[in-house]
């Protein structure tokens, strides 16, 4: 099943308190960014990459691509103030029907097993997300003090890529923007317009590289995968 991916790549990362984009830091020797676009790049099904950039980073995000010969990113767009801004960017720039994938930037282990099972729930149901079961048990806190125990058998921690037929989303953006609503993801723009949306099983080595220790647990993930 063939699709698309928006990557958005205009945030600075602050918590991970580089004082540059966490994108260009290194794992192995290369920066996150070529890791997570080579799993797409190496993709049969991926048809083309569209990144949302900050301007400020766009000579040396060219000379990355340059540099490692990635060759299925078609467009560089403007990101926004908010990741959703970036990413409506991004997805006006889409011309042709079909799956639209949307991928945090900072989580290179996507394998590509998972996309596939993703796109091909989203051709059937025409929107889906990957996550895992939450582990932990969850509490909901007000003001440091415990509420509520939650019942965690019905609780996934959500990851993306998140997938979608291209006319959903794009309903769903258009509607966030008339109501001026920032959703936490993809999906809770889609789900606010009432369209049902699928989950699919991931791994929780699909991290996405917020903190310093993060970079701890993407070593150790490289590290196993090579061995």
């Amino acid at each position: 099943m063939s699709y698309q991916v928006i990557i958005p790549a205009a945030g600075q990362g602050k918590r991970m308190g580089a004082g540059k984009n966490k994108l260009l830091l290194e794992l192995n020797g290369m920066p996150v960014l070529i890791h997570t676009l080579k799993v797409f790049e190496d993709d049969e099904n991926c048809d083309g990459i569209i990144l949302a950039i900050h301007p400020q980073d766009e000579d040396a995000f060219h000379a990355l691509l340059k540099k490692y010969r990635i060759e299925k990113v078609k467009n560089l767009v403007p990101g926004g103030k908010e990741r959703q801004d970036s990413i409506y960017n991004a997805l006006k720039t889409v011309e042709s029907e079909g799956i639209i994938l949307v991928h945090d930037a900072a989580r290179p282990f996507i394998q590509k097993n998972r996309i596939r099972r993703l796109t091909e729930t989203a051709e059937k149901t025409g929107a889906a997300i990957i996550g895992v079961p939450a582990k932990d048990t969850m509490k909901k806190v007000r003001d440091n003090a415990v509420v509520e125990t939650v019942e965690r058998s019905s609780l996934w921690a959500v990851q993306t890529p998140q997938a979608f037929r291209i006319s959903i989303l794009l309903n769903a953006y258009k509607k966030a923007e008339e109501d001026h609503f920032i959703g936490t993801d993809d999906s809770s723009l889609v789900e606010r317009i009432s369209y049902p949306v699928s989950m699919v099983e991931g791994d929780y080595e699909n991290i996405k590289l917020t903190t310093p220790e993060d970079l701890f647990f993407a070593e150790a993930i490289l590290k196993n995968r090579e061995s």
